[in-house]
C-alpha cells in the first residue's frame, strides 16, 4: 500500500495509536530500569505524558492540522513526567512546529518534522547523553533524510526508519556501559520506538479507540502505586523450600524452572545441596506446590495475596494523600486574598513524615510524588500558582523531576521561579535550611546549590530482579543500599545493609547522620538501627525521624 500524504484525520489516528501502544507496553518498559529497584517508571512516565495529550487529541471531532498540533504539543508539555516524559514532550513540540501550518504531511514535511523534533529535544537537555532516547530520535531523523531521498512513499519510508530506530536502540548499551552491564537497552528509547510503531500501525489501518481516558494527575496519585490491582498478572506470591528426596541435577532444575515459567513469573529457583528455594508469582499456588512435592517434602511455605495487599495499601495511601492535599489546599485558600509575599517555597515529597518536615521548614506547598510517581509539569505549575509570592523556589528532590520543574518554570509568566536542582530528599532539606533572608534570589539559589554539595544521600530498598551492577552480584529480594553514585551495599538484612551503607558514606569530616524511616519500618526497628549506628559511631550525632516514604525502608543523609 503506497501512502504519499498524511492529513489531519490520519495524523489524529496515528497519534492515538502511538499512545495506545505505549500505554499497553508501559510495565514492560518499566522493567528495563538499569537498577533493579521497585520504582522503574520510564514506561509509566512516558505513557502518562502522551495520554495527557491523547485526551485532548481524542476530543477533537473535526481535526485540522493546527488544532491537532496545539493539542499534541500543549497536552504533552503540561502532562510531562520524569526526564523521559519531558524529552518526549519536547520531541512532540519540535515535530508539531513543522506541521502546524500545513494541510498535509508529505515526505519532505515529515523529514523536516523529525529533524526539528530531535533538535528541540537535544536543546531542552542541558547535558545531552548519548545512548538514550535522544540518540534513538536523532538516528530516526537522520535516517529519514536518507530514505526520503529515494522514495516519497510514507509507509515504505517509515518502515525503514523504524527498522533503523530499532538498530540504534540495540546499540545503546555500547554507548552507555551501565546499560550493557545490566543487560538492557535504554528504556526511554524503547518507549519512543513503541510510540512510533503504534503510529505506523495507525497509518496502515489499525483500528484505534478515539475515546482515550485522561491519566490520573499526580496530586491524587498514590505514592508507591505503579499498577492497578487488575493489572497484577499473577495474584499470589508463593514461596517454599523443597527438602530433596530424589536426584536433582541441572537438567531437573532446568525442567522445574521451565514449569514455573509456564504458570507464573518473578521466579527464583535456587539449588543448594539437599534443598531448593522457590519463589514464584502465580495465579494457582497449588500447581507450584504440587510440582515441588514431586521432588521432596516442603517446608517454610508462604503464600501472599498480592492483589489484596495492594488494594489495602492503595486505600491507606489514598487516605493519607487526600488528607495532606486537603490541608494544603485549605492553607492556600486562606492565603488567597493576602498580598504576595516576597518569597515562597514549593517542594516535592512523599510520605506523611517527610511532608511534615518540609512544612515545618517553611515550605508553602508540598507536591505529592517522588521516585514511584513523578509529578507532571502541570502539577508543578499548579504548585507554583498556589503560592502567593513574587519569587517561588522549587525543590524537585529527585533527578527525574528536575526537567519537569524547569519546564514549569519556563511556562510561568507572572512570577520569578528558581528551580534548585536537588536530586534527593536530604538535599532538598539542606537547601531549604540554608535559605538566607537578605540575600538576592539568585544569591540564595547559588548558596543553596553549594550547600547541597556537602550532603551525602543514601536509600535502602530491595531488588526486584537478578542482575550485576558494578561487578556486584544482586539477586531478587536482596536489600540494596544506594548512594549518590550507585550501589554501595547489598545484603539480606535491612538493618545490616543500612549500617553497611552508612559506613560507606561517612568520612573524617562527617558530623551528622540523619535517618528517615519508611512506611514499612516500625518505630522499634528504626530505633534499634539508630542505636546500633550511635554505638558504632559515638563521635557522630545521629538523628532519627519518621519519613513514612513507601518503597524505601530508610533514607539516610550524612553531613
Amino acid at each position: 500500500m503506497v501512502i504519499k500524504t498524511i492529513d489531519a484525520n490520519m495524523l489524529q489516528k496515528m497519534f492515538l495509536s502511538g499512545a495506545s501502544r505505549i500505554e499497553s507496553k508501559k510495565e514492560w518498559i518499566n522493567e528495563l530500569n538499569v537498577f533493579p529497584v521497585p520504582d522503574g517508571d520510564t514506561g509509566t512516565n512516558m505513557s502518562m505524558t502522551i495520554m495527557s495529550a491523547a485526551k485532548e487529541v481524542g476530543q477533537i471531532e473535526k481535526p485540522a492540522m493546527d488544532t491537532l498540533a496545539r493539542a499534541i504539543s500543549q497536552g504533552a508539555l503540561r502532562g510531562a513526567r520524569g526526564n523521559s516524559g519531558v524529552i518526549l514532550s519536547q520531541l512532540f513540540r519540535g515535530f508539531t512546529r513543522e506541521i502546524k501550518d500545513v494541510e498535509i504531511i508529505d515526505s519532505d514535511i515529515l523529514t523536516l518534522a523529525l529533524q526539528k523534533a530531535a533538535e528541540t529535544a537535544y536543546k531542552a537537555v542541558m547535558k545531552p547523553k548519548e545512548g538514550t532516547i535522544l540518540t534513538v530520535a536523532k538516528g530516526m531523523a537522520d535516517k529519514a533524510l536518507e530514505v526520503f531521498e529515494e522514495t516519497d512513499d510514507l509507509a515504505e519510508g517509515l518502515e525503514k526508519i523504524i527498522e533503523y530506530g530499532d538498530y540504534v536502540l540495540s546499540q545503546t548499551p555500547e554507548l552507555l556501559p551501565v546499560l550493557k552491564q545490566a543487560g538492557v537497552v535504554d528504556s526511554g528509547g524503547q518507549g519512543l520506538m513503541e510510540v512510533v510503531k503504534g503510529a505506523y500501525e495507525g497509518l496502515l489501518g489499525k483500528e484505534v479507540d478515539l475515546t482515550i481516558q485522561p491519566a490520573s494527575p499526580a496530586r491524587t496519585a498514590i505514592p508507591g502505586q505503579k499498577i492497578d490491582t487488575a493489572d497484577i498478572k499473577f495474584g499470589y506470591c508463593t514461596e517454599f523450600i523443597v527438602m530433596l528426596e530424589k536426584p536433582y541435577d541441572q537438567e531437573t532444575e532446568k525442567d522445574f524452572k521451565k514449569y514455573l515459567s509456564s504458570i507464573g513469573d518473578s521466579i527464583v529457583c535456587v539449588h543448594d545441596e539437599d534443598i531448593v528455594k522457590v519463589h514464584v508469582h502465580t495465579n494457582d499456588p497449588g500447581l507450584a506446590i504440587q510440582k515441588g512435592l514431586s521432588y521432596g517434602s516442603l517446608t517454610s511455605m508462604k503464600i501472599d495475596n498480592m492483589r489484596e495487599e495492594h488494594h489495602e495499601k492503595l486505600i491507606k495511601d489514598a487516605q493519607n494523600v487526600a488528607k495532606a492535599q486537603a490541608e494544603a489546599d485549605a492553607r492556600m485558600e486562606e492565603a488567597a486574598d493576602e498580598p504576595n509575599k516576597p518569597v515562597g517555597f514549593v517542594s516535592v515529597s512523599v510520605g506523611e513524615g517527610l511532608n511534615e518536615i518540609f512544612k515545618g521548614l517553611g515550605v508553602d506547598y508540598v507536591i505529592e510524588g517522588g521516585q514511584t510517581m513523578n509529578p507532571s509539569t502541570e502539577d508543578v505549575l499548579k504548585g507554583i500558582e498556589k503560592v502567593h509570592a513574587d519569587t517561588v523556589f522549587v525543590f524537585p528532590n529527585n533527578k527525574n523531576i528536575i526537567l519537569a520543574a524547569e519546564q514549569a518554570r519556563d511556562l510561568t509568566e507572572d512570577k520569578k521561579v528558581i528551580v534548585v536542582p536537588s536530586v534527593t530528599i536530604p538535599q532538598g532539606i539542606t537547601a531549604i535550611i540554608n535559605y538566607i533572608e537578605g540575600m538576592s534570589d539568585e544569591e540564595n539559589g547559588e548558596h543553596m546549590r553549594q550547600e547541597m554539595e556537602h550532603v551525602r544521600s543514601g536509600q535502602v530498598t530491595y531488588a526486584v530482579r537478578d542482575t550485576v551492577i558494578d561487578d556486584i552480584q544482586i539477586s531478587e529480594g536482596d536489600i540494596m543500599g544506594l548512594g549518590d553514585s550507585g550501589i554501595l551495599a547489598v545484603g539480606k538484612d535491612i538493618k545490616e545493609t543500612t549500617v553497611d551503607l552508612i559506613g560507606h558514606m561517612i568520612d573524617e569530616d562527617s558530623e551528622l547522620i540523619s535517618v528517615y524511616y519508611g512506611s514499612d519500618v516500625s518505630e522499634e526497628e528504626a530505633e534499634e538501627l539508630a542505636g546500633e549506628v550511635e554505638e558504632k559511631y559515638p563521635e557522630l550525632e545521629v538523628e532519627l525521624q519518621p519519613g513514612g516514604q513507601p518503597v524505601y525502608y530508610y533514607i539516610v543523609s550524612v553531613e
